[in-house]
């Protein structure tokens, strides 16, 4: 097993490899005139199961399309030098929320991306919290592992809930699944119910409608849980809710830090008591300055190395264990 990483995730693929007791392999990256680079391995990848870990959120050092770009042409590096499978551990999935359309002529670009894979021939992809499971499911032909932070967030929070009037909250009918399954992890660490609550919310040309809060959260703690954070728009309109409504104290979960500016607004008083999210992204300022109080950074670095672990032992290339949170 090798794992790799361009520059701009080496930080967080330097923590999986610590649980991994293995160190990134030796890579090479340069960068050439009208904004060209190149990637490429300097150890023998010759018959090895290769993982390239790269999160795909543009920032201030890099876009989304560099990152991809970045990661697709190393990979295809490695399979031209004979690797004999390279997983590609994505932290974070770009246009993962262009799965369908919405507009005449819209274009489906999850499906361009996994096409895109193909075409460099990655063998497999890992990814984190998905937006939309069954967009990702039929984009993709490669094998896929979906692994999912609410473990993660159920082992933080566990020691800080008291057993009785807990609500785990989506923010939207969108994410019912996804919290109804973060709500029977979270019962099963605390062995206690767990209530249950959603928000209605209507998306029509970026603006967002719906004031209506389905479920019971008077004097109880409301975990608000989503895939992601960016505007903080839907996080703000649950939390007022949650309040409205009575809740004791309002937690915001996020597996993606993904915060636009007008993120902040979740960090003044109308916003959730605190707000816990994954190392999947970065924390970029302003946002950094509020931890570690208001904002709760919770590592899912070990998640990737069980997993990263458990593919590299299985005996068949095609084998896809769907793991939400290896113990």
């Amino acid at each position: 097993m090798l794992l790799f990483s361009p520059n701009h995730s080496a930080p967080f693929a330097r923590e999986i490899a610590r649980h991994l007791n293995v160190s990134l392999g030796a890579s090479e990256e340069r960068e050439f005139d009208g904004g060209e680079h190149k990637m490429r391995a300097l150890e023998d990848v010759t018959g090895q199961d290769v993982f390239v870990i790269q999160n795909l959120c543009g920032d201030e050092h890099a876009s989304a399309n560099d990152k991809l770009c970045r990661l697709l042409f190393f990979a295809g590096s490695l399979k031209d030098a004979g690797a004999a499978r390279v997983t590609a551990c994505l932290p974070y999935l770009a246009y993962a929320r262009k799965d369908r359309r919405t507009q005449p002529n819209d274009p489906t670009t999850t499906r361009y991306l996994a096409a895109m894979f193909e075409a460099v021939r990655i063998d497999r992809v890992i990814v984190l919290d998905v937006h939309n499971e069954a967009a990702f499911d039929n984009a993709f032909r490669c094998t896929t592992t979906r692994i999912e932070a609410m473990s993660t967030f159920a082992d933080a929070l566990a020691h800080e809930l008291s057993g009785d009037g807990v609500v785990v909250a989506s923010p939207d009918a969108g994410g019912i699944k996804r919290a109804q399954r973060f709500r029977e992890t979270l019962a099963a660490r605390l062995q206690s119910d767990v209530g249950f609550a959603f928000m209605e919310k209507r998306r029509a040309k970026g603006v967002v409608s719906g004031e209506t809060l389905v479920g019971e959260v008077a004097a109880r703690d409301v975990l608000i849980f989503d895939d992601m954070i960016a505007s903080g728009t839907t996080i703000l309109r649950a939390a007022t809710a949650a309040r409205r409504a009575g809740a004791r104290r309002v937690l915001a979960l996020a597996s993606h830090a993904a915060f636009q500016p007008a993120a902040a607004c979740l960090f003044e008083s109308e916003g959730p008591d605190a707000v816990l999210v994954s190392d999947s992204l970065p924390i970029r300022p302003p946002f950094d300055t509020f931890l570690p109080d208001k904002l709760r950074v919770c590592s899912v670095a070990p998640l990737f190395a069980r997993t990263i672990a458990a593919l590299s032992s299985s005996a068949s290339p095609g084998r896809d264990p769907r793991i939400h949170a290896p113990s």
